[in-house]
């Protein structure tokens, strides 16, 4: 009996012995640490950037629009009624175990069982958003330096307009107040008073921000920003030169009502009337190649051109350069893509992206100034920063050491979900905890996906497979234990299984499908929108028997000694076949011929 010998390859099951190292950093210097973020969206895309905050223990993701105009952050709330279908799933407090609600005291507005505080924003395009405020920790990302901290936020239960229609979750206050959540970090002495933006270019998107101080550029643009002289980002704004020959204005028409304001949250620039007719004159005076056409929406009357081409890099051979002249001197120098935006149905045609502000004599700039441009808010110093720069390439820039690399651009209107969720809570010293001892036999994953039930089971067969081909796993290993409907999201259980006849999955492949799922690294199809983790588990394999151990072993071997034995049997055959034909049966009486006989 002949059998086949194996060679046996190592445990896969056998403990990882490799810690897995979380990145860690150091302040230089005691200096205080700073969150660096980066940017999705596109502003004229989108009208908006947002950047990526977690909030709660787990962590719940959210897309939140950077506003330095607002000073409250606020996310949909799991029992708002009245809000709009988001990126990501509502906020849901009861799945937080370090969510408090702020109860009501002398220094907030409370509601009418004056029981919580709340708050409520109204904005310029009539948008409402309403809610109780809440305290949870909030984390910033794995790019970030800075840890985990409890803040106060708003929980909405109510938003109309804009915010209730928009693709991003909330908003990010960077304002100033006390809700503002630089001043919470500001107060606790967490961060330095002071953050910084950088917008992407026209047609690529993303960008940067930081929480906290930097270390400015040599040459860097500085203006003067006054606190007290409105509640909004200023700059002391003196004068606008068109093609290096300044606009015949007086220049306290800049410094009407709010003065000249900052805002992150508006897309386009307006000015007062007497200057934007001034600048708009001054541009139309130096297109002299140019063609005026209308623009891309009949129903608003947009200064446009045709004839500049589509190469970005080129537009300044069509178009003139712009400077804002401060009031200590300083000059900020706007490339044609700070004050143009791109004709949607036009190739190689461009309008005016500064309008006018109506009656209103504020001079407002919204995120277009600033694209390409890094945006220094140093408020500890009372001042505002410029540097112009390639914002996709920021920490490159900066030199920063341990940079991340350049974002993917979102210029389609995709969030893109690089950028990993934070690692640790406040406290915690270990990331994935794996058993010592136990064999994995079974990984369980809870999630929220932001898609309504009815459409899921559409597609439910669908998203074994998907997930599967993210985590780089056959189809087989991947079980839909269980589905839900949560209001306008969807509940599921799923599990991981070992492949083929391996009792086990390995911690190296245990690790890595958790830090896949759990650092939002899992990109599904839009059919099944974005997911939210809620909890995962390791269950350890059930010990076999030695007849499941050894059962595909005894089929082999009983399966080569058929075909030995059949063999066997053949060649058997075949020779007594052949005998017999060399000794052919003849009667008793049959004649034989007679053969002489041979000596012994």
């Amino acid at each position: 009996m002949i059998l086949p010998l194996f060679l046996s390859p190592p445990n896969p099951c056998t403990k990882f012995s490799s810690t897995r190292r979380l990145l860690q950093r150091s302040n230089a210097n005691n200096a205080l640490p700073n969150a660096r973020m980066r940017l999705h969206d596109d502003l004229l895309i989108n009208g908006y950037y947002t950047t990526r905050l977690w909030i709660g223990t787990p962590p719940q993701r959210f897309a939140l629009i950077v506003d330095t105009g607002s000073s409250v952050t606020y996310v949909p709330c799991s029992s708002c009624e009245q809000c709009g279908r988001h990126q990501d799933p509502k906020f849901q407090p009861d799945l937080s175990s370090t969510y408090q609600s702020v109860k009501c005291n002398i220094d907030c507005n409370c509601d009418d069982e004056k029981q919580q505080c709340v708050y409520e924003r109204q904005y310029a395009e009539m948008s409402t958003s309403s809610g109780v405020l809440g305290e949870d920790i909030i984390s910033f990302g794995n790019l970030s330096a800075l840890a985990p901290q409890r803040a106060v936020f708003g929980c909405e239960n109510m938003e109309t307009g804009d915010l209730y229609s928009q693709h991003a979750d909330g908003i990010m206050g960077l304002g100033r107040g006390d809700l503002s959540i630089v001043d919470h970090l500001v107060d606790k002495g967490v961060i330095n008073d002071s953050f910084s933006l950088c917008y992407g270019g026209m047609g690529i998107g993303g960008g940067a921000m930081v929480l906290g101080g930097i270390s400015p550029p040599s040459n860097m643009v500085f203006s003067q920003s006054d606190p007290v002289r409105s509640p909004y980002y200023n700059i002391d704004l003196k004068e606008i030169h068109v093609a290096g020959k300044p606009l015949p204005l007086n220049p306290t028409v800049f410094d009407g009502k709010h003065g000249t304001i900052l805002d992150s949250g508006t897309t386009y620039a307006y000015l007062p009337e007497a200057a934007f007719v001034s600048f708009k004159d001054a541009i139309m005076k130096e297109l002299h190649s140019l063609k005026p056409i209308r623009g891309p929406d009949p129903n608003y009357n947009d200064i446009c051109f045709s004839g500049a081409g589509s190469d970005i890099s080129q537009l300044s051979s069509s178009f003139p350069a712009v400077e804002m002249v401060f009031g200590n001197g300083q000059k900020l120098l706007l490339s044609p893509e700070n004050y143009l935006f791109r004709h949607s149905k036009v190739h190689g045609a461009y309008c005016l992206g500064i309008f006018q502000n109506g009656k209103d004599p504020t001079t407002l700039l919204g995120g277009i100034v600033v694209r390409n441009t890094l945006v220094l808010y140093d408020r500890e110093n009372s001042k505002i920063g410029f540097w112009k720069t390639n914002c996709s390439e920021l920490w490159e820039r900066l030199h920063v050491d341990g940079a991340p690399p350049p974002a993917p651009s979102s210029s389609n209107g995709n969030n893109s979900n690089t950028e990993m969720p934070p690692s640790m809570a406040p406290g915690d010293q270990k990331h994935y905890g794996l058993p010592d001892e136990k064999k994995i036999g079974q990984i369980t994953f809870e999630m929220m996906l932001n898609v309504n039930y009815s459409d899921l089971k559409l597609h439910i067969s669908e998203l074994a497979e998907s997930i599967a081909q993210e985590l780089g796993i056959n189809s087989s290993q991947v079980y839909i234990l269980n589905s839900m409907e949560k209001g306008n999201a969807s509940y599921i259980e799923w599990a991981v299984v070992p492949s083929g006849s391996a009792d086990c999955i390995s911690n190296v492949t245990a690790l890595s499908i958790i830090a896949r799922v759990a650092e939002y690294h899992m990109h599904l199809p839009d059919t099944f929108g974005s997911y939210h983790l809620i909890n995962w588990e390791i269950k350890a394999s059930a010990k076999r028997t030695w007849w499941q151990q050894h059962f595909l072993l005894v089929v082999l071997a009983s399966a080569v000694t058929f075909i030995i034995g059949l063999l066997a049997f053949g060649i058997w055959f075949i020779w007594r076949h052949r005998q017999r034909a060399l000794n052919p049966y003849k009667p008793v009486d049959a004649a034989v011929t007679e053969q002489e006989l041979q000596p012994l």
